[in-house]
């Protein structure tokens, strides 16, 4: 997934005027981030309408994430999305939305949102049919689920159980190509750069040579010891035989 691939990348005042705001740093785990959209756009299964909302994680896995919105208080659930881990080399010090290009006249579609200084974001994954119809508008290609999901996108935070989000994280994801194939997830996206601060991993081979902590003294003293040791234990033994 290159960002810089994206064909609209939006901050305050360009394409569409956003503004953002973060929550309290106790929230940054969720990574909350209040966004305020002047005009509609869309998001998988919706479009919003003109507003405020907050985008929050409800959780974070290896392969994908679980991203809800709701209303500005935060007392309605908008929908529950699946996304994929986005990564972009330079992260910015203010929330991130980036969008897909569409025909005129048509809402701005959400691509991906990042919070702000992280290089990984959040790329919204979108129901069959209408990735197929972004990556031909965007000549981009978009990762997809299967259609029949996108009823879940929508179901309220009452009706939201658990069996519904695990269906969404164990759903086989696709991608689709602006030519109009359908290929796995990994052939369409390329996948980001380890952290340079990973530590070594367990299963790295060890030196060849471990290095040299000390001196050679204490080796030298232990040695002697050694062979006072056996000397007067053999003298001992000599005087009992004699």
């Amino acid at each position: 997934m290159n960002i810089s691939k994206t064909i609209a990348t939006v901050f305050c005042g360009a394409v569409l005027c956003l503004a953002f705001s973060t929550g309290a740093k106790a929230d940054a785990n969720n990574e909350k981030t209040i966004i305020t959209f002047s005009g509609p756009v869309e998001v998988p299964g919706m479009v919003l309408p003109p507003g405020t909302y907050v985008f929050k994680l409800t959780d974070t896995l290896v392969d994908r994430n679980v991203v809800q919105v709701y209303n500005k208080d935060e007392t309605h659930l908008y929908g529950t999305f699946l996304a994929i881990p986005d990564y972009r080399p330079n992260p910015v010090g203010k929330p991130l939305v980036t969008f897909e290009e569409r025909a005129a006249g048509s809402p701005e579609a959400v691509r991906a949102w990042f919070y702000p200084g992280d290089n990984f974001g959040h790329e919204f994954v979108y129901p069959k049919v209408k990735a197929m119809e972004l990556a031909r508008s965007s000549h981009q290609n978009v990762p997809s689920m299967p259609d029949e999901l996108a009823a879940n996108v929508k179901k309220p935070a009452k009706t939201m159980t658990e069996p519904h989000i695990m269906a969404m994280k164990k759903a086989p994801l696709k991608a689709q190509k602006p030519t109009g194939e359908e290929v796995e997830i990994a052939e369409a996206f390329t996948p980001a750069p380890p952290a340079s601060n990973t530590s070594q991993s367990a299963s790295a081979p060890m030196p060849k040579h471990l290095p040299r902590t000390g001196s050679e003294l204490p080796l030298l003293a232990l040695i002697g010891l050694l062979s006072l040791g056996a000397g007067i234990s053999l003298r001992t033994a000599g005087r009992q035989i004699g």
